[in-house]
């Protein structure tokens, strides 16, 4: 779940699907989503 009260996000999480980490990056404003972004943490 994303907190939609924060300006700006960084989560880390591991794949549902190899396992690897990814680091989600979120930015809302006024409570809408503006941006959304997946990246893979190469291990």
């Amino acid at each position: 779940m994303l907190d939609n009260s924060v300006s700006k996000q960084v989560y880390i999480e591991d794949c549902e699907v190899c396992c690897n980490p990814i680091e989600l990056s979120v930015i809302f404003f006024n409570s809408e989503l503006q941006d959304f972004q997946v990246d893979s943490i190469e291990q």
